[in-house]
């Protein structure tokens, strides 16, 4: 039978690392969905998925409800994704020569059209993806851009196979109306 993430956190609190292992393997594909629809980059999602679970692990004390534990892990999570967008904003103010250079080196292997119009779609897709309803963002994210299957999904964000199913052709019959709306064609 598999323990609860109440019980799991209430081990981790009592110093059990594998407990709070086993949180981290139930719940970093949802953190990193979440992480991703904020920064819409792999790597600094990534990152900052990191960062939440360090954070996590120091502070998993002070977590008094440990039934809350899945919105208190997410919410240290838009913390780190909010501290991330001060820290990245004051070092935009000084760019270093030297990823200038890169960013130009790297940007001559695709044609500067075609990397500007698919960047361009990506913030889109991404942008209509941050405007739905939170129900269908998380799981068309976990599903379309993160590839999770079907029983990780539910189990990440609890619901029934119906449920899920539901909400990912909701969701995605919305995300192709938003799409169509933005781009003004046929998206999906």
């Amino acid at each position: 039978m598999m323990e609860s993430d109440k019980t799991l956190v209430r081990r981790a609190q009592s110093g059990d690392r594998s407990a709070f292992e086993e949180l981290v393997r139930r719940t970093s594909r949802l953190v990193f969905a979440r992480l991703y629809l904020e920064t819409g980059d792999n790597h600094h999602a990534e990152d900052l998925l990191q960062e939440t679970l360090l954070t996590a692990f120091r502070t998993l004390s002070q977590l008094e409800n440990p039934e809350r534990f899945r919105p208190w892990l997410l919410k240290i999570a838009q913390n780190a994704a909010i501290d991330a967008v001060r820290r990245d904003t004051r070092k935009k103010r000084t760019p270093i020569p030297e990823l200038v250079k890169l960013r130009q080196d790297s940007m001559e292997i695709q044609p500067p059209a075609a990397i500007v119009e698919k960047e361009d779609l990506r913030q889109k897709v991404l942008e209509v993806l941050r405007s739905l309803p939170e129900e269908y963002r998380l799981p068309l994210t976990l599903r379309y851009l993160l590839g999770a299957d079907y029983d990780t999904i539910q189990g990440q964000l609890g619901l029934t196979n119906g449920s899920l199913r539901g909400l990912l052709h909701r969701g995605m019959e919305r995300l192709r109306a938003e799409m169509q709306k933005a781009l003004g064609q046929d998206f999906l």
